[in-house]
C-alpha cells in the first residue's frame, strides 16, 4: 500500500488517548459560550442561569454514579482529579499516617503524584501485578499498616486494558477504614460506574475519554472524606477547587457521560466484537503476543507486543497508511524506553519495545479492522527485515 493522500479517511484507533467531541454534546455547550455566558458566582440573572446549569449537571452525574450531587466536584482534567484526590487526602491525613498503597501500572498522574508526596515524608508501597497486569486483593490487605492513609488503584489500565478487581479491593479497604481512590479515566463510557457497588471513596474521570470536552474532569468524594484543596483562591466546588467554573465544559461533561451510559448496552457489544476480530487476526502474526488479561479487559482495547521491532516504527508505518494508533513506549532524550506497565508485567526488553495499542470507538467499522489485519503483517515483516 502506498502513502495515503490528503483526502484519505483516517482510521482512528487511539480512543484511549482521546475521543472526538460528540456533536450532540457540543450542541448542549454552545449556549454557554455565547448567550448564557454568566459567571456562576454572580447573583444577577445570567449568573443564576450558569449556576443552575452547573447544579443540573452535578445532579446528572451523581445519578449516573449513584451518589449525592454534593459528592461531585468538577475539575480541569483527569490528572487534576487524581492529584486532588491523592494529595488532598494525603495532606489532610498527615496526623494519622504517611503510607500510601498503589501499583506500578498506574497512569503517571498517580505515580508521579505519589513520588511527589515522597518528598514530604510519605512512603509508597507499589503492589506487584501478575503477567496480565492484575492486582491480587490479598496483596492489598497484606500491605495495609497502621500508617496507611490511602489506597489508589486504577479501574482499568490505559495501556493493556486489564480491568482490576476494584469492588473486592474496596471491600478490604472499607473493612480496614482506609480511604480508597480509583482512577477510572479509562472506564468512563466503557464500563458501569456505580461508586456504591465498587466500594470506592474517591473516583476520577476525564470527559475527553467519552466524547466530551477536553480540559474537564470529575472527582467523586464520598461524604465524610476530608481532602485539602490543591488550588487556592475562591470557594468554588464546595471549597475543593478554586477557580471560575467552566460552565460550558461542565454541561458538556454531564451530557457526554449521560450519552455514554445510555449507549453502553448498544455500543459495547459491537465494539467488543470488533476488538475480538482484531485480536484474532493480529495474533496470526508470528512472534506476537496479546498484552493484558484475555477476558477481563476493556471492550475496546486490543494491545500487543511484537518481538524484534520498535513500537514507534510500527506507528510511523501505520500513519503512512492513515491509521492512528499508539504504543506503550515513550521517547525520552532521544532514546526509547519500554512501557512501565509491560516492565511491571515481566515482559523482557526484546518484547516490550515492540508494543502496539489499538483502541476502538463507536465510529469504527468492520472495514477498519480488516484493513489493519491486512496491513500489519507486512509492516511487521518489513521492520524485522530492516532490524527496526
Amino acid at each position: 500500500m502506498s502513502e495515503r493522500t490528503a483526502t484519505t479517511r483516517t482510521i482512528y484507533l487511539d480512543h484511549a488517548a482521546t475521543t472526538a467531541l460528540d456533536r450532540r454534546v457540543l450542541d448542549t455547550m454552545i449556549p454557554y459560550f455565547t448567550t448564557e455566558y454568566g459567571n456562576a458566582s454572580s447573583i444577577y440573572t445570567l449568573g443564576r442561569h450558569a449556576m443552575q446549569a452547573i447544579d443540573s449537571s452535578r445532579e446528572q452525574v451523581a445519578e449516573i454514579l449513584h451518589c449525592r450531587p454534593t459528592e461531585i466536584a468538577f475539575v480541569g482534567c483527569g490528572s487534576e482529579s487524581d492529584n486532588l484526590a491523592i494529595k488532598g487526602m494525603a495532606f489532610a491525613s498527615q496526623k494519622k499516617g504517611n503510607h500510601i498503597i498503589t501499583s506500578p501500572i498506574e497512569h503517571h498522574a498517580v505515580l508521579h503524584t505519589c513520588q511527589y508526596l515522597e518528598r514530604f515524608g510519605f512512603k509508597t508501597t507499589y503492589l506487584p501485578v501478575d503477567e496480565y497486569a492484575r492486582i491480587n486483593p490479598d496483596d492489598v490487605a497484606r500491605a495495609i499498616t497502621d500508617q496507611t492513609v490511602l489506597v489508589s488503584v486504577m479501574y482499568a489500565n490505559n495501556e493493556v486494558g486489564t480491568i482490576e478487581p476494584i469492588a473486592e479491593i474496596g471491600r478490604i479497604c472499607r473493612a480496614r477504614k482506609i480511604p480508597f481512590h480509583v482512577d477510572a479515566v479509562q472506564a468512563g463510557g466503557a464500563l458501569p460506574i456505580d461508586v456504591a457497588a465498587l466500594n470506592v471513596d474517591m473516583l476520577s474521570l476525564s470527559a475527553h475519554k467519552f466524547y466530551g470536552p477536553k480540559g474537564m474532569g470529575i472527582l467523586y468524594v464520598r461524604q465524610g472524606m476530608r481532602i485539602l484543596p490543591q488550588l487556592q483562591g475562591g470557594s468554588q466546588e464546595r471549597g475543593r477547587r478554586a477557580g471560575t467554573e467552566n460552565v460550558a465544559g461542565i454541561v458538556g461533561t454531564a451530557a457526554a457521560l449521560q450519552l455514554a451510559q445510555e449507549e453502553l448496552t448498544e455500543v459495547t457489544p459491537r465494539i467488543q466484537a470488533l476488538r475480538d476480530r482484531l485480536i484474532a487476526g493480529i495474533l496470526q502474526i508470528p512472534n506476537s503476543r496479546l498484552t493484558g488479561h484475555p477476558t477481563e479487559r476493556l471492550p475496546n482495547n486490543a494491545s500487543f507486543c511484537f518481538e524484534g521491532v520498535e513500537g514507534e516504527s510500527i506507528l510511523l508505518n501505520l500513519d503512512l497508511l492513515g491509521v492512528a494508533a499508539s504504543t506503550g513506549s515513550a521517547c525520552t532524550s532521544g532514546s526509547v524506553d519500554p512501557s512501565h506497565v509491560l516492565i511491571a508485567m515481566g515482559f523482557p526488553p526484546e518484547w516490550s519495545h515492540g508494543s502496539l495499542r489499538l483502541t476502538l470507538g463507536k465510529e469504527n467499522t468492520e472495514e477498519d479492522v480488516e484493513t489493519i489485519i491486512s496491513a500489519l503483517p507486512g509492516i511487521i515483516e518489513k521492520l524485522r527485515n530492516l532490524g527496526i
